[in-house]
């Protein structure tokens, strides 16, 4: 089994809109959405959902009115200014948590003198396994002001694995995050090839640099592509010249084409809604990428 993953250094590069047309043009693989802080690959590919599940992970205190002594223990200690004081017109006060601002560290639940904390796991977020027209997708949604991402990323791709032995499928198609934080390590650990999609700019290419060097500290091989290669033929060059002096392979230039645009309008990939130059691009682009997962 071998997995690609498909991220970038910076959002709005048309990772996505990639990755559903090599979803058209494997029609062997188990797709996966590991952005699951802003999944959107569900928005092409129209998944009919089969399985959907919690995802719990991290905790979150809770005072229990009926035991607080009011004390003020947890408000002095609590270091991300989660406890919420409410005075009363008969001096008393009431303390509450902010469930917005508590991290979960468990220390207002550790020196309650009163023991007045619940501190149960909380509910971050759910997971789907779906059929879409391509194949099954296994996807996430990663609850408002919610955390560990990187955890559910790691739960999907498990899942993922675990479906594709199920069904016999060689192949993982994974869109990842953007950037380079948590969720992004947790795509590309372990992954057997990551292809960088970046774009002719100036921070294009930092953000690519960044992210080639979180592939090559966990020792993954990158492949590089260009999204719309003609705005900028200088910075083009700049980045193929900075593959070049990396090593790194080099897989396809996509020009700037409108039929990309109303593909997403019509909530398809480009490679099915037309053979437009920006589908024939991607297409040539995949036959690369196919020789190096084969080899």
């Amino acid at each position: 089994m071998k997995e690609l993953v498909v991220c970038s250094g910076k959002g709005g590069t048309g990772k996505t809109s990639i990755v559903a047309s090599f979803a058209a043009l494997a029609n062997d693989a188990v797709l996966v959405d590991c952005d699951v802080d802003a999944a959107d690959l569900h928005l092409i590919l129209a998944p009919r959902i089969e399985q959907q599940r919690e995802f719990r992970s991290g905790k979150q205190a809770f005072i229990r009115q009926g035991d607080c002594s009011a004390c003020g223990t947890c408000y002095d200690l609590c270091e991300f200014s989660a406890i919420e004081v409410k005075e009363h017109s008969d001096g008393s006060c009431t303390y509450s948590v902010d469930p917005l601002a508590c991290e979960g560290c468990g220390v207002c639940v550790h020196f309650c003198p009163e023991g007045a904390f619940d501190f149960p796991e909380v509910v971050s977020g759910e997971w789907f396994v779906s059929e879409t027209r391509h194949g099954p997708l296994v996807h996430a949604r990663l609850g408002i002001a919610a955390e560990n991402s990187g955890k559910l990323v790691t739960l999907v791709r498990n899942e993922a694995k675990a479906l594709a032995k199920k069904r016999n499928l060689d192949l993982l198609l994974v869109d990842g995050p953007p950037g380079i934080g948590c969720p992004v390590i947790a795509s590309l650990t372990g992954a057997d090839v990551a292809l960088v999609v970046t774009e002719p700019t100036v921070s294009g290419l930092h953000d690519l640099k960044r992210v080639v060097g979180v592939a090559g500290h966990f020792h993954i091989p990158v492949l590089v592509c260009i999204n719309k290669h003609d705005i900028n033929d200088a910075v083009s060059e700049k980045i193929m010249e900075y593959c070049r002096d990396q090593g790194l392979t080099f897989v396809g230039k996509i020009p700037f084409d409108p039929e990309v645009t109303a593909a997403q309008l019509a909530a398809t990939s480009v490679v099915e809604h037309n053979s437009s130059e920006a589908a024939e691009a991607i297409r040539n682009t995949w036959k690369k990428i196919q020789l190096t997962l084969e080899s």
